[in-house]
């Protein structure tokens, strides 16, 4: 392990160089791509430092006890062997996974977008918990959160929502929420108290920069119309709400949350980049999940990955057969040991495929 490690400090003492280079600083593509490896290189380099700090105290406490002539440093070098044995495979653990080559799309941002699927008002009501969800959950990861589109359901909640999330790794850990999500429950407007099946379905698409995407603007049509909802006088008086069309792709998107028609263009431009960048991504998630039979990221969109059961109080993801028995919890947006699970098996099928020892 110590050789493999020597090379990641090796790259990582090339990379620290050459992320303060002008020519590196004035290519952006580079310089974001050189400043991710920094980042994910020095957390490993901090985990092989303490690796060869707790092989060397190995080491020395060996030393010390096979001499045996101190008594009292023989007291030490025991202390000092125990750490270091109950660490090591720990560290070694922790450092196998930390080798994995990440996605490089993991430390983008992200669109999330919400629909409402089957079952009419009682699915756009589920759509909004899924929002509300999601933001709590956003917000307590220290994350930002903003709205770029949202069409009502007429008894509240959404039909569909779109919102922005910016962050540290936020696709990497948010990915793992796409898919079909269905929930059990009996509706407010249920008067025989049957329960009744509702689904809603979510995107996830990493947010591409512009280098990412070249998109023909003469390929795009944009239409402005008046947004809708709450906002002031603006609303339904001015043309600020912008809707873009790819027309080589038949791809579509909308934003109406700014008061600025200037605000909303570059939001709505922002989504369809994001969706052509996705399209793209699919593609390649779905060979990928061929040749890995992947049952955590397969790209299926219409796979369904987490029923919501509220008579018993119970969320089960079906890609892992865990079930959490906290509702409230998790609707207010404690999802984060399902996706703990869903990424250590991600890693872990990732772990069995490369060759990193």
């Amino acid at each position: 392990m110590l050789e493999r490690l020597q090379y990641v400090k090796q790259r990582f003492d090339e990379v620290s160089d050459l992320i303060i280079q002008p020519d590196v600083i004035a290519d952006q593509k580079r310089y974001v791509q050189l400043n991710q490896e920094y980042k994910n290189l020095k957390a490993l380099v901090e985990k092989r430092d303490e690796y060869v700090r707790l092989t060397d105290n190995l080491n020395e406490a060996n030393e010390i006890l096979a001499d045996g002539s101190d008594a009292e440093m023989v007291e030490m070098a025991k202390m000092q062997l125990d750490e270091a044995k109950e660490r090591l495979p720990q560290l070694e653990e922790e450092i196998k996974f930390m080798l994995i080559p990440k996605d490089p799309e993991d430390a983008k941002n992200v669109m999330v977008e919400i629909r409402a699927g089957t079952g009419g008002d009682e699915a756009s009501l589920f759509a909004g918990d899924l929002y509300r969800m999601y933001t709590k959950f956003c917000e307590s990861r220290g994350w930002r959160t903003s709205t770029v589109d949202f069409n009502e359901g007429t008894s509240g909640g959404f039909k569909e929502v779109i919102f922005e999330v910016t962050g540290e790794d936020v696709y990497g850990t948010l990915k793992f929420e796409a898919g079909v999500h269905r929930v059990q429950r009996v509706p407010k407007t249920e008067t025989q108290g049957r329960v009744h099946t509702s689904a809603a379905t979510v995107m996830v698409l990493p947010e591409a920069e512009e280098f990412d995407v070249q998109i023909d603007m003469n390929d795009v049509r944009i239409d402005f119309f008046c947004s809708s909802g709450p906002g002031g006088q603006s609303v339904n008086t001015t043309k600020s709400a912008v809707r873009m069309t790819h027309i080589p792709t038949g791809l579509v998107a909308q934003c109406q949350d700014e008061k600025s028609q200037h605000k909303n263009k570059d939001k709505a431009l922002s989504v369809l980049r994001s969706r052509l960048y996705e399209m793209e991504l699919a593609k390649k998630q779905e060979e990928d999940a061929k040749k890995r039979n992947s049952q955590v990221s397969s790209g299926d969109r219409s796979a369904k990955i987490r029923t919501y059961n509220f008579p018993q109080g119970r969320v089960t993801d079906h890609r892992i057969g865990m079930d959490v028995f906290d509702m409230d919890g998790v609707l207010n947006g404690a999802i984060q040991k399902f996706i703990d699970e869903l990424q250590l098996v991600a890693n872990t099928e990732k772990l069995k495929e490369s060759e990193v020892f």
